[in-house]
């Protein structure tokens, strides 16, 4: 599995930072929003670091490095004299400990403290704690492998969609809300549509649960089944879905007409990189001198592969993006892997309000380089960076470090990347029509 590391950390080998916006139904790629579902087979994967940002210069294989000892600070506390505000902390356990009628353990008491202090402490929807199983899980997704329903999940701010900050729980306003299911998924075949809120997991309501929580309440094994409550417009209804295992075919691609080529990402994992140059260049062998890019409904993933596929289209130590936290500022540069740099191959980038953050890095730097015309509807606007660590007892900890910034220093977030040509969806999902494609095949031929 890819991992990045920024240079100001500590290295971790088992770090990955993410930036995406979903919850695969299946398993847990947070790089915005998480996967619900296991790995087949319960083994967590072990990430491989790849490359790290640098300044002002393209990006260098990274030396993965030794789990790094405690932090610092964890040396200055403790409960033999606490620091005033952990004061507390330490005289609610010794009071569990010392008078609670039942006997609870320590891992208990850890477990249900570590939940508090990122979900009501953080107020943070991306960022969250992950048990051991779960997070397991969640390293297996983007290997291309898992077990649930197939489907991207985020929350939704519906009274001010701006402040999503104020959304760390489900709540009457804050919507567990489907990005988009994954294509020939079961979630897909039992008719889960991109923008419906999630009310009940087998009949027991959301309200209350984090995304986290409720994303391994609808994981499970192959072959069981679980039924969602969902609100779609006005109308509410009760979908089945029969999780399976669930096989990530990253791109897909053909030649559509003579001269114009297809390719379609749907995440970025540790191998799209790689699938996505393989694909451009038999397009572009095959005599193509028009792509049209296709990323709707692609939620995101690994921030080095976002560098990969970007890298394709614009030359060699160009800035694509910086990663930004407080006054560390990492430039993340076009790598030497491009094989259409070519302007006099022309691109259009399809994207909707599935497209989030890897996604989004992509079309708004081929947006702002003039690289590419962006045709379709806002994407999901995700500007943050998730990274992955584990913790002592097998869990890890999901934790959002970095804000990302386009090319020219733009925040996609809240509205998301504006197409340069808008054009709507067609309400039905199963329509054979796509008015979106159409607008791009068009401005390839020049119609």
């Amino acid at each position: 599995m890819t991992v990045t590391e920024a240079p100001r950390r500590s290295s971790a080998a088992s770090a990955a930072i993410l930036i995406a916006v979903l919850l695969l139904f299946g398993a847990a790629t947070f790089v915005a929003g998480i996967a619900v579902g296991g790995s087949d087979d319960g083994v967590a994967a072990q990430p491989s670091v790849s490359a790290t940002p640098s300044t002002g210069v393209p990006s260098v294989a990274a030396t993965p490095q030794a789990t790094p000892g405690p932090t610092p600070i964890l040396e200055t506390i403790t409960c033999a004299e606490p620091t005033e505000a952990f004061a507390v902390l330490c005289e609610v356990y010794a009071d569990i400990k010392g008078e609670y009628v039942d006997e609870i353990s320590d891992e208990d008491l850890v477990d249900g403290a570590v939940r508090g202090m990122i979900e009501y402490g953080l107020e943070d929807p991306y960022s969250g704690y992950l048990t051991p199983d779960q997070y397991g899980s969640a390293l297996d997704d983007l290997s291309g492998s898992f077990s649930g329903i197939g489907a991207e999940v985020g929350m939704e701010n519906l009274a001010d969609p701006d402040d999503l900050a104020a959304c760390t729980v489900v709540t009457d306003t804050c919507a567990m809300v489907i990005v988009a299911p994954l294509d020939d998924s079961p979630a897909e075949a039992a008719g889960l549509r991109a923008g419906d809120q999630v009310l009940a997991v087998d009949g027991t309501s959301t309200l209350g649960e984090t995304i986290s929580s409720l994303v391994f309440e609808v994981r499970g094994e192959a072959g069981t089944d679980v039924t969602l409550s969902v609100r779609r417009g006005e109308t509410e209804l009760d979908i089945t879905i029969t999780r399976a295992v669930i096989e990530l075919r990253e791109v897909n691609s053909e030649l559509l007409e003579e001269g114009i080529g297809y390719v379609r990402l749907t995440s970025f994992t540790d191998r799209a990189t790689g699938l996505f140059r393989d694909a451009l260049t038999s397009l572009l062998e095959q005599g193509a001198t028009g792509i049209v890019f296709d990323l709707r409904s692609n939620p995101g993933g690994y921030i080095v592969a976002a560098q990969g596929v970007t890298s394709q289209f614009i030359p060699t130590g160009e800035l694509l993006f910086t990663v930004e936290s407080g006054d560390d500022v990492q430039e993340w540069r076009a790598d030497d892997s491009g094989v259409a740099h070519d302007g006099a191959v022309q691109v259009v980038v399809l994207v909707d309000g599935g497209s989030a953050s890897a996604s989004e890095i992509v079309a708004a730097a081929l947006q702002e380089y003039d690289r590419a015309t962006i045709v379709g509807q806002p994407t999901f606007g995700k500007n943050t960076v998730q990274i992955w660590n584990d913790l002592p007892n097998g869990g890890g900890l999901r934790l959002t470090t970095d804000r990302w910034f386009t090319p020219n220093h733009n925040s996609v977030a809240p509205g998301g990347v504006q197409p340069d040509v808008l054009v709507e969806a067609p309400e039905d999902p199963e329509s054979d029509e796509d008015p979106q494609l159409e607008a791009a095949l068009e401005i390839l031929r020049g119609d």
